[in-house]
């Protein structure tokens, strides 16, 4: 593959509900250009783009996937995405090296939830959008567009306008210049404009010469002053709108049969800026910490992002980076400006779903991967060590299911951390912690269905079997009342003995963030100051594990105010042993209470959910603190139990079709009611008899 210049490359994220077509059109483009015998089928598990043997098995797409295609001298990197919610940050890191868009709509379904929030998620760059399926007996472009424009906004306009031969697409009439054209398998060939698209072409045509003279001033007064704008006029103010974002092109086809590419192809090479125009500098942050301006030029400083890591274990780490200034090349001296450390580059490659293509350079504006960097992770960013430049990070959609992980075989819990370490370098939306309260294995991630491809990856790449489970909530215990009690270790088996006598009263500290407050009022010597040490100590350890359902203590005040010692038999451990009867006695007589976490929580919803959200969280005990609106969305701000917020990021999205998100973060412990309470002390009951059984 040839060397490119920014002048001469297009960086295509390509985006869409799952299912819509996207790995099909790689496929059909890859055929057009030759580069393939023959087209691929996801059904067939055989496609360039899903070439992970999870995709293979789930037939759709779980990562993003590079495919460069090369046309009229120029080059597209498109990158294929996933269009399942789980995946979203394989689309967060596509769109990080990315400088335009091609998003999917479905010429019968119309407007899909995937659809939808691929325009959200970019707004303000340039985009394009295809309407796929037009094979399809109930397509219908027009109406297809109709509702685009209603719910996505008037910027959109189409640029193809197809017309039926026999109840079939056979070709379409060019919005900008009139023309007429007909598929010819994938080629298209001149026609004359069919009779009855004659007032269709006006329509659209009047549609688009008013989008494009909004782009700019002196088109605007040449509209409104009811002259024609030249060919040329109406080619830089569609450029310049799609730059702008001001103007959406809308283009069809039919990706599994290449119907319509080669008019994709020619619209994305001709029309959509290159990346030296679209993404001319971007704003990186120096050694110093300052923000600066970086060319995109194959002379500027180098400045290339790492937005992608695939930990292979056969092949072994590939880092695939974003070239946004200067020129990479074998001997290139690179320091990673995130890790603070030199990196060697071995091989230079372009990639195309998982074959390597060895190249000798890598400018500006392209795209690109390295082999086994031994310090560099995805976020990163390579420079050269005389002119550090650190690149702007990606923003991942939050983590918000948690589940935890438990090995199936025994004496695999030592190979979870490494094993899992791999799988995070591929996938930064998976957070793995060891939970301090619980001591659970716990993950993070987005949805079930990336959690199904995680447990997979395991057992196929690194042989380990796990099983995910509900993670335990970290509930605590405390006392409402007080209580006055009297600790007694006292034991006597001929020579040395144990005795230690304790008073202590028990009360609520009125401070939740500590365990307990100890102090002690004893007068008279009854206990000498030697053995408080040891009294606090037996308190300090019976906080861990309470006497209600083992769960940590806080909240409580313990006094000392008398006890008895032996001058003999007296010992720290008698005094310790009798705190901890102290306090087991004396906790259960202040009434006690189980506590649970309490979260904060903000959902962001479109209005039309407001409803039915506000009445689910009412039945997860929620309460709902206010609403705000931001555009089209509601903010629905509430507060909820940990407990009935677990499989929250699951219950919203089918509740919303994969519109709303959310928030969450620990606000307090309140007190549970108490029949809540029962059931945590039954589960927790049987969850410690199990342990003690294992």
């Amino acid at each position: 593959m040839k060397v490119y210049s920014a002048s001469e490359i297009r960086n295509v994220a390509v985006l869409g509900h799952s299912g819509c077509g996207k790995t099909s059109l790689m496929e059909a483009a890859l055929h057009l250009t030759k580069v393939t015998s023959r087209m691929g089928r996801v059904e067939d598990g055989n496609t360039v783009s899903d070439y992970d043997d999870e995709e293979k098995r789930r037939k759709g797409s779980v990562s993003a996937s590079l495919i460069p295609i090369e046309w009229q001298g120029n080059k597209v990197n498109f990158i294929d995405t996933p269009g399942y919610f789980d995946f979203a940050g394989a689309v967060s890191e596509a769109l990080a090296a990315a400088d335009a868009a091609l998003i999917f709509a479905n010429a019968k379904a119309g407007i899909e939830v995937g659809t939808e929030i691929a325009c959200e998620k970019t707004q303000g760059m340039p985009r394009i959008i295809f309407v796929n399926g037009m094979d399809d007996e109930h397509a219908d472009y027009y109406r297809v567009i109709s509702e685009m424009r209603a719910q996505l906004g008037n910027s959109i306009v189409p640029i193809m306008l197809p017309f039926k031969e026999g109840g079939k697409i056979a070709g379409y009439v060019d919005n900008l210049t009139g023309k007429a054209y007909k598929f010819n398998g994938n080629a298209i060939t001149p026609c004359d404009v069919p009779a009855d698209m004659a007032d269709i072409y006006e329509e659209y045509h009047a549609m688009l010469v008013e989008i494009i003279a909004e782009s700019d001033e002196g088109l605007m007064e040449k509209f409104f002053g009811d002259e024609a704008l030249t060919p040329e006029e109406m080619l830089s103010g569609l450029k310049a709108g799609i730059t702008a974002d001001s103007l959406t092109p809308v283009l069809c086809g039919v990706a599994t049969t290449g119907v319509g590419i080669t008019s994709l192809l020619d619209f994305t090479v001709n029309i959509l800026p290159p990346a030296a125009e679209l993404r001319k500098v971007i704003k990186a942050t120096n050694d110093k910490g300052d923000a600066v301006d970086v060319p995109c030029t194959a002379e500027g400083p180098l400045c290339a992002f790492v937005f992608k890591t695939i930990a292979d274990p056969f092949v072994g780490r590939l880092s695939l980076f974003r070239v946004f200034s200067g020129t990479i090349k074998r001997d290139t001296p690179l320091y990673n400006a995130t890790s603070e450390k030199p990196e060697k580059v071995g091989f230079l490659y372009v990639m195309r779903g998982k074959e390597q293509i060895e190249v000798t350079e890598l400018r500006a504006g392209d795209i690109g991967a390295i082999a086994k960097l031994a310090d560099t992770a995805t976020q990163d960013t390579l420079c050269i060590k005389a002119n550090i430049l650190k690149a702007p990070a990606i923003k991942y959609p939050e983590s918000m299911l948690s589940m935890a992980v438990i090995t199936t075989k025994k004496g695999d819990e030592d190979k979870i951390s490494g094993a899992f370490s791999k799988l995070l370098e591929e996938d930064k939306t998976l957070i793995f912690k060891v939970s301090r309260e619980t001591k659970q294995v716990v993950i993070y991630g987005i949805g079930d269905s990336q959690f199904d491809v995680m447990v997979n990856r395991l057992k196929s790449r690194y042989k380990l079997e796990v099983e995910l489970i509900t993670p335990l909530v970290p509930y605590r215990e405390t006392i409402k009342g007080k209580s006055d009690v009297k600790g007694k270790y006292v034991k006597q088996t001929g020579g040395g003995g144990q005795y230690g006598i304790v008073d202590m009263r028990f009360e609520p500290s009125g401070d939740l963030e500590k365990d307990y407050v100890f102090e002690e009022v004893v007068v008279g010597g009854n206990v000498p100051k030697q053995y408080f040490p040891a009294v606090d100590k037996g308190l300090a350890e019976s906080v861990k594990a309470g006497p209600v359902a083992a769960y940590p203590v806080v909240g409580v005040k313990a006094i000392l105010y008398d006890g008895k010692y032996h001058a003999v038999d007296s010992s720290e451990l008698a005094f310790k042993m009798a705190a901890q009867i102290a306090f087991k006695d004396g906790f259960m007589q202040a009434k006690p209470t189980i506590l649970e976490p309490i979260m904060k929580i903000a959902v962001t919803i479109p209005d039309n959910y407001t409803g039915d959200i506000m009445g689910d969280m009412n039945k997860r005990r929620g309460r709902i603190l206010g609403m705000e609106k931001v555009g089209k969305n509601q903010i629905i701000s509430a507060e909820a139990p940990h407990n009935e917020m677990l499989k929250y990021p699951i219950e919203l999205r089918s509740m919303t079709q994969g519109r709303g998100s959310f928030s969450m973060t620990f606000e307090r412990y309140d007190e549970a009611p108490g029949e809540v309470q029962t059931k945590i002390i039954t589960a927790r009951k049987a969850e410690l008899e199990a342990l003690r059984n294992e």
